[in-house]
Formats: C-alpha cells, structure tokens, sequence
C-alpha cells in the first residue's frame, strides 16, 4: 500500500480520536455544569419556615419520614443521592433545625450532617414551683416535665450547684438564653449555675457580705418581694419592711407566704383561718424566712434587697385605690388605719376570699 495512503487513514483515525475526546470533555463539563446546577438551584419546596426536631436516637429513615411530611422535599431522589454521597446516613445528629423557604438541598444536606442546629430563645421568668418551671421547660426542649422536674428533686444533684431540691429555685435568675432544644436537664442546670455566678458577682457578693446576708436568704427576701408587688419603683420599700422585722426579730407576716404554704395563689384576700395554717413557710406562725424561695424572684427585686435602703417601716398594706401601690408606716396605729381603708374597699367591691 503506498505510504501517502496509510499517511492519511492515520491523519482521519486520529481526528476521529480528537473529535470523541473532545465529545467526552464536552459531555463532562455539561454534565459538571449540570450537577453545579443541580446543587445549586435544587430546592426544599417550603414557602414558609419549618422547624425539624431531629430526637435522640432517630435514624436517616425517620427523618426521610418527617422531610416529605412537612412538605420540605417533594422529589426525594436529588436529597437521597447527596446525602448518601455525602454520607449523611450514618452521620445523624439530634436537634432543632430551621430550614428556610428556598434553601438548597445541598446545604440542607449539610446543616444536618454538620449538626449545625439553630439555637433557640428560653426566658425564665416568676414560677413558683419547680413543677410549673418543668411544665414551661419541656415546651422548649426534648425532655419532658418529668424528668425535668426529677432533677430538681434530686437533692445529690441540686446540692452539686449549692442548693438543696427544696431551694432549687434559688438557682434561676430571670432573663432570656439561649440553649439548643437537645440540651439536658442537668446540662440545663450547669448554664443555670454558671448564669447566677455570673449574676452575683463581686459588686452584689459585697454587699450581701455587708449585709451579714447568705445569697439563699437574699434571693428568699426577693420572693416575697416579687409577690409582694410588681411596681420596681418601690420594690426598695417593700424590701426595707422586711429587713427592718428581721433585724428586730418581729414576724415577717408576709402574706404571699401564706399563699405559698396553702399552694392557693388565687387568694385575694387573706383570712385568720389562713394565718392558722401550719407550715414553715407561714410567716405569721415562723420567725424568719421562710425556707426557701416561695418564686424565683425578678433581678430588680433581688437588687431592691441589696439597696438595704434606710426607712422606719416596719408596715404596709396596698393602697385602697388597687393602683397596686402601698401605704407605708412605722407604727401599729398608723398601719391600722391604712389596713381599715383597704378592707373598707374590700367589702365594698365584695372580694371575700
């Protein structure tokens, strides 16, 4: 065969090798392109925000389960090869994500296999008793009441963060934290303590120190305080009141003690029958305070205690026009003549009990 003819079948054959080559590239960078796209402008199919609980112990298919009931994916085939590319499957991780309208499934995918959960905000305010605490709690986390509540009554546990069960509420300064929704209740308990160290710090530790006061017993003056009134501006009198019968040694007669010793906190008006109730927690039986809070009281009444403000009162009764305001006194006559007012008032706008 001559050579010029074997010279140009090899030229053709390697320009046919050069035009699949080129083909192949050009079906890679497509399909390259096509995936980026993918990535990229694959969608959850929400016009809303959906928030995914993710429990302990839940595994790929449960979330599979809980992505197509809420509506988040519509076509689980795209979610199903990343998250399996991405092995997602057996990188499961617990807790509270928000998944926004338009996210792609590319970061889905990787919120969840990263753990990236959304904190969320948990206020603690007044409660009174540990169990409405761990009802209000266990709307928040993934624990329930109960086993929020068995922490708090768990005298070995409580008595790690300086408290006993029955002082538990001493722990909990109000303000609003941030936790994740899979935090447990002891975990819940450790930020709790480190918060109240860090809300008593030098400044107030100093002046309880002055005041020859221990921190329970200012935080159980501030309970009654915070019953006592909701007005900040003269929470500092209230507080004086008390001081002053306790450095005295009189009866605190605090009446919210009586509510908190009958657990009645529907009672408007306090009867001698309440007064008999025999309780440690009845002021008008015990000297002293009480042992233990009777809420957990609000910061501006914590603070009201440590003003230690210098006043000669020694009584109170609330203002007979229900502003929510007090009178004030330093004598038992002055007092009854403020007490006869407000009665007065009471059985004109017929409260009884």
């Amino acid at each position: 065969m001559p050579k010029g003819r074997k010279s140009k079948k090899g030229k053709s054959r390697k320009k046919i090798y050069i035009y699949i080559a080129a083909a192949i590239c050009v079906v890679a960078f497509v399909g390259t392109l096509a995936a980026m796209w993918a990535l990229n402008n694959k969608r959850v199919a929400l016009t809303q925000k959906y928030v995914l609980y993710i429990h302990t112990g839940s595994n790929y298919d449960d979330v599979m389960h809980s992505l197509c009931e809420s509506g988040c994916l519509t076509d689980t085939t795209f979610f199903s090869m990343l998250a399996r590319y991405k092995k997602y499957p057996q990188n499961v991780r617990p807790g509270r994500y928000v998944i926004e309208p338009e996210m792609s499934i590319n970061r889905l995918v990787n919120k969840l296999r990263s753990g990236s959960q959304d904190a969320q905000l948990v206020t603690i305010g007044k409660f009174r008793t540990k169990e409405s605490l761990s009802g209000r709690l266990s709307k928040k986390f993934e624990f329930d009441s109960a086993q929020m509540l068995a922490a708090l009554k768990d005298d070995k546990l409580m008595q790690g963060f300086g408290y006993s069960s029955e002082q538990a509420l001493a722990l909990f300064v109000p303000n609003t934290y941030e936790f994740y929704w899979n935090t447990t209740p002891e975990e819940f308990l450790e930020r709790m303590k480190k918060e109240s160290d860090h809300f008593w710090n030098g400044r107030r530790t100093k002046k309880l120190e002055a005041m020859g006061l221990t921190r329970l017993q200012a935080i159980t003056l501030a309970s009654i305080v915070e019953e006592e009134t909701n007005m900040n501006d003269e929470k500092a009198n209230i507080a004086s009141v008390y001081l002053n019968r306790l450095r005295k040694g009189m009866l605190l007669q605090a009446d919210p003690t009586v509510k908190f010793a009958l657990q009645d906190f529907t009672l408007r008006r306090i009867l001698n029958k309440h007064l008999q109730y025999d309780s440690p927690y009845n002021t008008y039986k015990y000297a002293g305070l009480p042992p233990a809070p009777i809420c957990i009281p609000s910061q501006a009444s914590i603070d009201a205690v440590l003003e230690d403000k210098k006043t000669n009162y020694y009584y109170f009764c609330a203002k007979e026009d229900f502003s929510g305001y007090h009178n004030f006194a330093s004598s038992v006559a002055e007092h009854n003549i403020n007490a006869t007012k407000f009665r007065n008032e009471l059985n004109r706008r017929k409260i009884y009990k």
